[in-house]
């Protein structure tokens, strides 16, 4: 966290497109951020995924967020997303029959849509890179919600050798994402 003088000068720097002062910004708070995220949720890649979400949505509104004060803001950002991920996402998902599969949703609209799709074929495409077993078990846990537990006797593994292969797939699936978007950022000229 940077004192309220120097973000001040940041967030100027930033709203006229200086993508240094972007990066400066991520680097002063992106860990704070990251903790105050993750003490309310317990869980590494949904902080982290809200405080990379709050960090896109501020490069891409640069121009037309009204933001006084930086620390308020982005800590403020936190707090809220924090409040919607538990509203909307934070139930885990222990029943299959209970829940549908992320391709059988039924209210999504054409764009939205079209959005899933692509990303679920960027996800396909990356999983290829690992082993044939740990991209079945990305599969059933992230995009079919099966629990651990199943996965773990579908296999005849432990629950923590299915734990270890999510972690893995995990991990290349959120780099390769990251990736992507930094990629796409570049192509459209927002980064």
């Amino acid at each position: 966290m940077v004192d309220n003088d120097k973000a001040g000068h940041l967030l100027l720097a930033l709203q006229n497109g200086d993508a240094e002062a972007f990066t400066a910004v991520y680097k002063a708070y992106w860990y704070d951020m990251f903790l105050v995220a993750y003490r309310k949720l317990r869980n590494k890649e949904a902080a982290e995924e809200i405080v990379q979400d709050i960090f896109l949505r501020l490069w891409r509104e640069r121009d037309t967020l009204r933001i006084e004060n930086l620390n308020y803001y982005l800590f403020s950002a936190v707090r809220y997303e924090v409040i919607d991920y538990i509203r909307t996402k934070g139930r885990t998902f222990e029943n299959l029959d209970d829940y549908g599969s992320i391709e059988g949703m039924q209210d999504l609209n054409t764009e939205n849509q079209l959005a899933l799709d692509e990303l679920l074929r960027v996800i396909d495409e990356c999983l290829h890179i690992l082993p044939e077993k740990t991209q079945e078990i990305f599969r059933l846990h992230k995009l079919e919600y099966w629990p651990i537990s199943r996965i773990a006797v579908r296999f005849g593994l432990s629950e923590k050798a299915v734990e270890y292969h999510l972690t893995k797939s995990v991990r290349v699936v959120r780099t390769y994402l990251k990736e992507v978007m930094i990629l796409l950022l570049a192509a459209s000229g927002l980064f």
